[in-house]
């Protein structure tokens, strides 16, 4: 009886967890597919002022409602995701290469050059990242880039302790010390064993790497030192609507909101259902 009871625990676990990959997965697609085909499609100019329709609640002819100034609230939405995205992506692509790298030294260098890089990731890692993002975005005039930049130096520290666990993982099995022994260079090692072993790791890494890069940006955003305020980004929209909130308007705040909560946890879902995958017996979550 108690092991029906479990197989049957086990099947409807197995059917709640695949009832989320597929909803993370046509969310995350239909995120994609907005922010690729709306704004060709869509002759509107995001820009465009309306006084005499501004701050209207959700209806048929503007689904989201209008903001302070009359700007159709949906098409904003859409503008600041893909200004988000292209933010989170690039940037957990970037963070993820210097990881890698530094992890990667960090492995196979061993000895004095482990310790010092490790610990310089312990110190960096001391530091919170909204913290260090603000000290490196003050540096430069608000833009794309220099969001990217500051998110990608501050998130890749987690990336390197990975994958320098997994190269020093990989070096002590059998297969790679035949090849050393057998005459193989380091950089044939390297290229042929370790970094085939170490790139589902990495890539797992820079997925889980975009939902903090994503919110990472509305932070900044948020607080004037991301994007500039005129462009539409998730952070300078919640920013924007924060005194139409007080006055009892709603919508302005609740569904930018919504555009960084539920692609960021999507994206989050299927990272979760890739990293069973790849490690099924190891389920804990990866500190990014």
């Amino acid at each position: 009886m108690a092991d029906i009871v479990w197989r049957a625990h086990g099947g409807v676990r197995r059917s709640t967890r695949a009832w989320r990959v597929r909803t993370s997965a046509v969310i995350v697609a239909a995120v994609v597919l907005a922010v690729l085909v709306v704004p060709p499609l869509v002759n509107l100019d995001e820009q465009a002022v309306d006084l005499a329709a501004k701050l209207r609640p959700p209806s048929l002819a503007h689904p989201f409602g209008t903001d302070d100034v009359g700007r159709d609230l949906l098409l904003r939405c859409v503008y600041g995701l893909r200004v988000s995205l292209l933010v989170g992506v690039v940037a957990a692509v970037v963070a993820t290469v210097i990881g890698t790298a530094v992890g990667a030294l960090a492995a196979a260098s061993g000895g004095w050059v482990d310790r010092i890089v490790m610990r310089l990731v312990d110190v960096f890692s001391s530091v919170p990242h909204l913290l260090l993002g603000i000290f490196i975005v003050a540096m430069f005039r608000p833009g794309v880039w220099p969001v990217v930049v500051s998110v990608a130096l501050t998130h890749w520290l987690s990336t390197a302790r990975i994958v320098r666990a997994e190269v020093l993982s990989l070096r002590a099995r059998p297969y790679v010390d035949a090849a050393i022994s057998g005459g193989a260079s380091r950089l044939r090692v390297a290229v042929r064993h370790l970094l085939p072993g170490v790139l589902p790791q990495a890539g797992l890494a820079a997925v889980l790497m975009v939902p903090h890069a994503i919110w990472h940006e509305s932070a900044l955003s948020f607080l004037g030192l991301g994007l500039p305020t005129h462009q539409a980004s998730l952070g300078t929209l919640v920013q924007s609507a924060r005194g139409s909130l007080l006055a009892g308007d709603w919508w302005p705040t609740l569904f930018p909101g919504l555009f960084i909560i539920v692609p960021t946890l999507a994206i989050a879902g299927l990272a979760g259902a890739w990293r069973e995958r790849i490690n099924p017996r190891r389920r804990s979550e990866l500190m990014l």
